[in-house]
C-alpha cells in the first residue's frame, strides 16, 4: 500500500501544476479577445485583395504573370509552417506538424523538391532534431505577431518565388496554418498562395456583372483598363498581396494558438484537480486504515493483557 507520505507529496505536487495551469488558462483567456478581433478585422483587407486580383486576371486571358503562373518548369516548391513558439496548448503545433508532413510527403510522391520555411520556435526544433534541411526560420512573439515578421517573411518568400531556376527560385508557395473559426475549433488548413487558383470569369463575377433585361450576356465584357499595363499593375500588387495574405495567416495563427492554449489549460486544470480529490479520497482510506489497524491493535493487546491478569 502507498505511504500517506506519497499521497500527501503526490498531493502537493499536483496542486502546484493545477496552479500553473489555472494562471496559463488566466494568462490566455486575457489575451484571446484581442487576438480574436485583430484576427477578424485583417480578414476583409486580405479577402477584398485576394479578390481583386483573382478577377483581375481571371476576366483578361491574355495576362502572363508570375502571379498567375510561372513560365519555367521548376520542380521546387516553398512550404512555409507556422508553428508556435511555446508549448501548453495542446495538439495545436503537433497537428500543424502532421499536416506540414503530409504536404511534403505528397510533393515527394508527385516528383517536386519542397523547400520548407518554418516559424516558430517548437517547428524549428522539430526539424532539427530530426536532421530535416530548413530553408529559413524565424523565432520570437508567435502569439503577437507584428508587421515586420509578416514583412520580413513576405520578402523572403517573395523573392524565392520571383528568382528563376538557375538561382535557386521555387515554383509555387505553400502556407501550413492553423485557421481560427471559434473559441472551440480551430482548422488546420493548406493554403496554395501562388500561383493563383483562377476560377472562370463567368463563376467570378457578381451580380453586378449581371445583364439587364433584354441585354445579351454573351456581349458583357470585364471593364478593366490597365495603365501602364497590366505587368507593371502586377508587379505592384503582387508584394501587397503576399504580405496581406501571410500577416493574416499569422493573425489567425495567433488567434487559434491562444485560444488552444486556453482550452488545454482549462481542461488539464480540471484534470488536475479531479486527480487532486482521488488522491485525497485515497489519502483519507490509508488515514482511515492506518487508525483502524492501530485500534485493533490497542484492543488486541488490551484482550491479551485481561487474560494474563485472570
Amino acid at each position: 500500500m502507498v505511504s500517506q507520505l506519497a499521497f500527501k507529496s503526490r498531493i502537493a505536487s499536483t496542486s502546484s501544476l493545477e496552479k500553473i495551469f489555472n494562471a496559463q488558462e488566466m494568462i490566455a483567456s486575457s489575451h484571446i479577445a484581442k487576438a480574436r478581433k485583430v484576427a477578424l478585422d485583417a480578414k476583409p483587407y486580405s479577402d477584398a485583395i485576394f479578390d481583386a486580383v483573382q478577377a483581375l486576371v481571371a476576366h483578361n486571358d491574355d495576362i502572363r504573370h508570375p502571379i498567375i503562373k510561372k513560365n519555367e518548369k521548376n520542380p521546387r516548391v516553398a512550404v512555409l509552417a507556422l508553428t508556435a513558439d511555446r508549448g501548453m496548448a495542446g495538439a495545436y503545433t503537433s497537428s500543424i506538424i502532421r499536416e506540414t508532413e503530409n504536404l511534403l510527403s505528397k510533393l515527394d510522391k508527385s516528383g517536386r523538391q519542397p523547400e520548407l520555411f518554418v516559424y516558430g520556435r517548437r517547428g524549428v526544433s522539430y526539424y532539427k532534431y530530426r536532421n530535416r534541411q530548413i530553408a529559413k526560420t524565424w523565432e520570437g512573439d508567435t502569439d503577437k505577431p507584428g508587421v515586420r515578421i509578416a514583412e520580413e517573411i513576405s520578402s523572403t518568400l517573395m523573392d524565392a518565388y520571383m528568382a528563376t531556376a538557375d538561382q535557386g527560385g521555387v515554383s509555387e508557395l505553400y502556407i501550413v496554418f492553423t485557421e481560427f473559426v471559434n473559441m472551440v475549433v480551430q482548422r488546420v488548413r493548406v493554403l496554395r498562395m501562388l500561383p493563383l487558383e483562377l476560377v472562370q470569369a463567368s463563376d467570378a463575377s457578381s451580380a453586378v456583372d449581371a445583364p439587364l433585361p433584354g441585354e445579351d450576356k454573351h456581349e458583357m465584357t470585364a471593364l478593366y483598363h490597365f495603365e501602364p499595363s497590366a505587368e507593371k499593375v502586377l508587379d505592384s500588387v503582387l508584394p501587397k498581396y503576399i504580405q496581406g495574405r501571410i500577416h493574416e495567416c499569422l493573425l489567425t495563427a495567433a488567434a487559434s494558438e491562444t485560444a488552444s492554449r486556453q482550452n488545454a489549460m482549462h481542461t488539464a486544470t480540471d484534470n488536475a484537480r479531479g486527480l487532486i480529490d482521488d488522491l485525497t479520497r485515497k489519502l483519507n482510506a490509508s488515514r482511515q486504515a492506518s487508525i483502524t489497524q492501530e485500534l485493533t491493535e490497542i484492543i488486541g493487546s488490551a484482550d491479551a493483557l485481561n487474560k494474563e491478569e485472570e
